[in-house]
């Protein structure tokens, strides 16, 4: 391990789900909604409808399995690159080798761990979230989102919320840190794929900072929709 392990104090909080959705509900009882399900709420009609179109396409059944699998391949690994993160070396599992694999050479690359898999709260703007990661990466400070896939998404278009989930994790990260000189303002989305290096995505300042404002009207939106019911 050639990096540093210098950990924020991480939040206390359990998840909860109601009617569907998931809350995030801290030390001191505060209950607020996840950015994942504010995000689900408020996604525009053509993304629904393209999840749809590939819903059909495949067939309930086999959408299932495709999902599934994506989503235990991801569990898998984040278990996986959790441990590395926090100094727990362990041999890397079959299923999880091809993706570890992609992520070696970006791992090669940060010089610092701030934090790793710990739930952050906004409760100003009322959401909260669990962070994959804050790391150093190229020299950089960022928050880090870690994803697999079984091909190159090939541009951020086809991360569809991704972007905006970053920058609702640096604006919690920036509130419920402000107290320990944290202040990010860049993020990295990182996509494993077998047989090849991984897809990084990296948001600067003004990217994420757009981002950020799209975020907030989403933020809005679900806020009319839900809250003040």
């Amino acid at each position: 391990m050639s990096f540093q392990i210098n950990l924020l104090p991480k939040f206390s909080a359990k998840s909860v789900r109601e009617n569907g959705q998931r809350y995030f509900v801290d030390g001191q009882g505060v209950r607020l909604p996840s950015v994942t399900t504010i995000l689900n709420a408020t996604k525009p009609r053509e993304d629904r409808e393209a999840l749809m179109r590939w819903r059909d396409r495949l067939g309930d059944v086999e959408a299932q399995r495709v999902a599934s699998a994506a989503s235990s391949r991801g569990t898998q690994t984040h278990h996986y690159l959790r441990g590395h993160l926090l100094g727990d070396a362990k041999p890397c599992p079959d299923s999880v080798k091809p993706y570890w694999e992609s992520l070696t050479p970006v791992l090669q690359t940060i010089a610092e761990v701030r934090l790793v898999e710990s739930p952050v709260f906004h409760y100003d703007l009322g959401y909260a979230g669990t962070v994959d990661c804050i790391a150093s990466l190229d020299g950089v400070l960022c928050v880090c989102d870690w994803k697999t896939s079984d091909r190159p998404k090939g541009s951020v278009e086809r991360l569809y919320d991704g972007p905006l989930q970053l920058a609702a994790y640096c604006g919690a990260i920036n509130h419920v840190y402000a107290d320990h000189n944290i202040h990010l303002n860049h993020a990295a989305l990182i996509v494993a794929i077998p047989a090849q290096p991984a897809e990084v995505f990296w948001f600067d300042a003004p990217t994420l900072l757009g981002y950020w404002q799209q975020w907030q009207a989403r933020l809005e939106q679900f806020d009319r929709r839900f809250r003040q019911r």
